[in-house]
């Protein structure tokens, strides 16, 4: 039967593994919020390779100084633990039990008085994880309620490990897929205008073959437009691969420089409004990064084919999600009618969807548009640096 204090405990521990979704901050946090409320010395946490399988020190607590001066002889390599946690053996580390450690056994004067620990198998879906163990110089023989809680923090930091590794290889596709979407993108556009240029400049060899000067002027100076207008679609992709193109602002600060910029780039006087409702607060770094990238796509297609140059991007922050809509009223268009990977559509559809959100067109010819995005936002600015 779990009592107060145990429940107690479990909550503490819960909380501390939910703060973080790095591997490492998530171990440091198992081991000293253990040790903390158990009233524990020393902690270590072996984690097994994904890959090979090879045990590896992934944490550690107040070892003894024995242990820290010589890694190499004493915290590498096999030991009691690990093997009878390898082989399955339910008596010994593969289940919570005290194990007369072979490490500390090897420190004659420098073990702090530690020789036995307990050792806390992690587990996901039957896979070997790791070991946690936890050490005290006054060690005695566990109760079986304290064994039964040692087991229970054993399957939160097994959930905790495989939910980082979980957004480690989210992190993974989403890079992957972000590098389909831009070589998707740089085919749409750069490629096409080479190409559109190439032809351009292959007429006007022609031309000037047959001695048409007036018509080679002609030809010359639209592939002199055409070259202008990669360059600047070159341009805008280097800065859309930027590492941190919010540049240390926040998303409605970020939004707010974005229409100055394209003011200045238009050469016109667009009046591009950002509404914000609710905190200005940070949001998670992935959800701000996403966001900024599809309204910088958005009001570049408006100052290109709306036939305006006024746009109004609002922000509504709502509990669990936001909301971005980007609005114009210029020509509009009909969007089931749109070329396949047009007008950025597909990319901010994907970026949407990146961030487990969804993007919505409304429009017609001659009503304007709506571009809609809507994101959930989990853990808001905690998870800010995290994308």
């Amino acid at each position: 039967m779990a009592t107060d204090h145990d429940l107690a405990t479990l909550n503490t521990l819960a909380q501390a593994l939910s703060r973080s979704v790095d591997l490492a901050e998530v171990l440091q946090a198992a081991l000293d919020t253990v040790a903390e409320l158990l009233a524990l010395d020393t902690g270590w946490v072996w984690l097994l390779d994904e890959e090979t399988g090879a045990p590896h020190l992934a944490a550690t607590r107040h070892l003894p100084p024995g242990l820290v001066r010589r890694p190499q002889l004493l915290m590498e390599g096999p030991c009691y633990c690990l093997t009878t946690y390898e082989a399955g053996d339910l008596r010994g580390a593969a289940n919570v039990n005290v194990v007369r450690c072979s490490r500390l056994a090897q420190l004659v004067d420098d073990a702090d008085g530690l020789r036995c620990h307990a050792s806390i198998p992690l587990y996901a879906d039957g896979r070997k994880l790791g070991i946690l163990n936890v050490a005290s110089r006054d060690w005695r023989e566990l109760s079986r309620d304290e064994l039964d809680l040692l087991y229970t923090v054993g399957a939160l930091v097994s959930l905790a490990v495989e939910r980082t590794r979980l957004a480690d290889t989210r992190s993974q596709l989403a890079a992957v897929e972000e590098r389909n979407r831009l070589a998707r993108e740089i085919h749409d556009t750069l490629a096409q205008s080479l190409a559109a240029i190439t032809m351009q400049l292959e007429t006007a060899d022609a031309l000037a073959e047959r001695g048409e000067s007036a018509s080679l002027r002609s030809v010359v100076s639209h592939a002199l437009a055409l070259t202008r207008a990669t360059l600047e679609e070159a341009r805008r992709s280097v800065l859309d691969l930027r590492s941190a193109p919010l540049d240390r602002r926040t998303l409605a600060a970020a939004l707010r420089t974005l229409g100055d910029e394209l003011r200045a780039a238009a050469g016109a006087p667009p009046a591009i409004e950002v509404v914000w409702e609710g905190s200005e607060d940070a949001l998670p770094a992935a959800v701000e990064l996403g966001l900024y990238r599809i309204a910088r796509e958005a009001l570049t297609n408006v100052m290109r084919h709306a036939g305006t140059t006024n746009a109004t991007v609002r922000v509504a922050r709502e509990p669990g999600h936001v909301r971005m809509r980007i609005e114009d009223r210029g020509a509009g268009f009909d969007p089931s009618q749109v070329a396949p990977g047009r007008f950025g559509l597909v990319g901010m559809s994907e970026r949407a969807r990146l961030l487990g959100g969804a993007l919505r067109v409304e429009s017609a010819p001659g009503r304007g548009t709506n571009i809609v995005v809507d994101v959930p936002v989990r853990g808001g600015a905690a998870a800010r640096g995290h994308a």
